[in-house]
């Protein structure tokens, strides 16, 4: 969480970094209450990553790329529908079958959103950016990610301001959460 170097290499070593934390859950055996540690894992890391990208990376496709608007909205909503998905695994137990059932149909949402992201938004906005733009905003994302809440909220606003605005405290409240808790410590 927080690599250095412009947005894309940010977010591509983000990308790199859940899908090992997929394969560490693949691993184990289903029941295993570490895959229950990796599935909170998977879930801090996929919310702080989808909340930067929210807060700096989809306006400046907005403003950078023809029919941009469009394409923030699409990624914008791939968002949206993994956050359902981890939000509905956040109440599994380590032995709850539905735990297998919902981390597979989160992989394969989050697989999609990072193959279209790498093949598609990636190298769109780095013809369209000047080098320091992109710099200035892997900056931001990680300074985002360090603030972002590391929970699932489905009724959050996922655009500016308001999300700018909410952002922060709602990552404050379930920092306290996990703190008071253990989630998120690697066991």
């Amino acid at each position: 969480m927080g690599h250095g170097g412009n947005v894309i290499q940010e977010l591509t070593t983000d990308h790199r970094e859940v899908e090992e934390f997929f394969g560490r859950f693949k691993a184990l055996p289903p029941g295993s209450e570490q895959r229950k540690d990796i599935a909170d894992q998977v879930t801090i890391e996929l919310v702080r990553h989808s909340v930067a990208e929210e807060v700096y990376l989809y306006p400046a496709v907005r403003e950078h790329l023809t029919g941009g608007d469009a394409l923030a909205d699409r990624e914008i909503e791939d968002h949206a529908k993994a956050e359902r998905i981890m939000k509905d695994m956040e109440g599994c137990e380590a032995n709850d079958p539905r735990l297998d059932t919902l981390m597979a149909k989160l992989m394969t949402e989050i697989r999609a959103h990072v193959a279209d992201e790498e093949q598609n938004l990636f190298p769109r906005l780095e013809a369209a950016c000047p080098p320091d733009a992109l710099m200035e905003l892997g900056d931001k994302v990680r300074r985002a990610k360090k603030m972002a809440p590391t929970r699932p909220h489905p009724s959050a606003p996922d655009t500016p301001p308001a999300n700018k605005l909410l952002a922060p405290g709602l990552g404050l409240v379930d920092r306290m959460r996990d703190a008071l808790t253990g989630r998120g410590k690697e066991s």
